[in-house]
Protein backbone atom coordinates (compact mmCIF):
# COMPACT_ATOMS: atom_id res chain seq x y z
CA UNK A 1 0.00 0.00 0.00
CA UNK A 2 2.88 2.36 0.75
CA UNK A 3 4.33 1.75 -2.69
CA UNK A 4 1.03 2.71 -4.36
CA UNK A 5 0.66 5.79 -2.17
CA UNK A 6 4.21 6.88 -2.94
CA UNK A 7 3.69 6.30 -6.67
CA UNK A 8 0.45 8.35 -6.70
CA UNK A 9 2.04 11.16 -4.70
CA UNK A 10 4.74 11.45 -7.39
CA UNK A 11 2.15 11.98 -10.13
CA UNK A 12 1.43 15.55 -11.19
CA UNK A 13 -1.87 16.90 -9.90
CA UNK A 14 -2.96 17.82 -13.42
CA UNK A 15 -2.65 14.20 -14.53
CA UNK A 16 -4.77 12.99 -11.61
CA UNK A 17 -7.35 15.70 -12.39
CA UNK A 18 -7.69 14.76 -16.09
CA UNK A 19 -7.93 11.03 -15.42
CA UNK A 20 -10.48 11.68 -12.67
CA UNK A 21 -12.52 13.88 -14.99
CA UNK A 22 -12.70 11.17 -17.64
CA UNK A 23 -13.79 8.64 -15.01
CA UNK A 24 -16.43 11.09 -13.77
CA UNK A 25 -17.75 11.61 -17.31
CA UNK A 26 -18.22 7.86 -17.70
CA UNK A 27 -20.35 7.71 -14.54
CA UNK A 28 -22.30 10.91 -15.28
CA UNK A 29 -26.00 10.41 -16.00
CA UNK A 30 -26.59 12.53 -19.10
CA UNK A 31 -30.35 12.09 -18.92
CA UNK A 32 -30.66 13.29 -15.32
CA UNK A 33 -32.81 16.36 -14.93
CA UNK A 34 -30.83 18.14 -12.24
CA UNK A 35 -27.08 18.39 -12.11
CA UNK A 36 -24.41 20.37 -10.35
CA UNK A 37 -23.14 23.21 -12.50
CA UNK A 38 -19.79 24.85 -11.90
CA UNK A 39 -20.34 27.19 -14.83
CA UNK A 40 -19.97 30.83 -13.73
CA UNK A 41 -22.44 31.99 -16.39
CA UNK A 42 -25.03 29.51 -15.13
CA UNK A 43 -24.44 30.70 -11.57
CA UNK A 44 -25.14 34.27 -12.73
CA UNK A 45 -28.42 33.17 -14.33
CA UNK A 46 -27.28 33.42 -17.95
CA UNK A 47 -28.80 30.57 -19.94
CA UNK A 48 -26.41 30.50 -22.92
CA UNK A 49 -22.87 29.23 -22.46
CA UNK A 50 -20.60 27.73 -25.13
CA UNK A 51 -19.31 25.07 -22.71
CA UNK A 52 -22.53 24.00 -21.03
CA UNK A 53 -23.61 20.52 -22.01
CA UNK A 54 -20.08 19.45 -22.91
CA UNK A 55 -19.77 16.97 -20.04
CA UNK A 56 -23.17 15.46 -20.73
CA UNK A 57 -22.36 15.34 -24.43
CA UNK A 58 -19.09 13.53 -23.67
CA UNK A 59 -21.02 11.09 -21.49
CA UNK A 60 -23.47 10.40 -24.32
CA UNK A 61 -20.58 9.88 -26.71
CA UNK A 62 -18.91 7.29 -24.48
CA UNK A 63 -22.27 5.47 -24.25
CA UNK A 64 -22.50 5.30 -28.05
CA UNK A 65 -25.33 7.81 -28.49
CA UNK A 66 -23.52 9.73 -31.22
CA UNK A 67 -26.40 11.78 -32.63
CA UNK A 68 -27.66 12.85 -29.19
CA UNK A 69 -24.10 13.75 -28.22
CA UNK A 70 -23.62 15.89 -31.33
CA UNK A 71 -26.99 17.57 -30.80
CA UNK A 72 -26.11 18.50 -27.22
CA UNK A 73 -22.61 19.81 -28.00
CA UNK A 74 -20.77 19.28 -31.29
CA UNK A 75 -17.27 19.51 -29.78
CA UNK A 76 -17.41 16.49 -27.44
CA UNK A 77 -15.18 14.34 -29.65
CA UNK A 78 -12.64 17.16 -29.90
CA UNK A 79 -12.69 17.49 -26.10
CA UNK A 80 -11.82 13.79 -25.80
CA UNK A 81 -8.95 14.21 -28.25
CA UNK A 82 -7.58 17.21 -26.35
CA UNK A 83 -7.88 15.60 -22.90
CA UNK A 84 -6.41 12.26 -23.98
CA UNK A 85 -3.54 13.98 -25.78
CA UNK A 86 -2.80 16.02 -22.65
CA UNK A 87 -2.83 12.86 -20.51
CA UNK A 88 -0.47 11.21 -23.00
CA UNK A 89 1.84 14.23 -22.88
CA UNK A 90 1.90 14.19 -19.07
CA UNK A 91 2.71 10.47 -19.04
CA UNK A 92 5.51 11.07 -21.54
CA UNK A 93 6.87 13.82 -19.29
CA UNK A 94 6.94 11.38 -16.38
CA UNK A 95 9.44 9.24 -18.25
CA UNK A 96 11.69 12.03 -19.49
CA UNK A 97 11.66 14.74 -16.80
CA UNK A 98 11.22 15.11 -13.08
CA UNK A 99 9.72 18.60 -13.07
CA UNK A 100 6.56 17.71 -15.07
CA UNK A 101 6.53 20.93 -16.94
Amino acid sequence: MKVITRWISNLPLELIFWIGSLVAVVFLDPHGGSHLSLCPLSQLGIDWCPGCGLGRSMSLLVRGEFQASFDMHPLAALAYVVIISRIWQLFRNLKTTHNYG
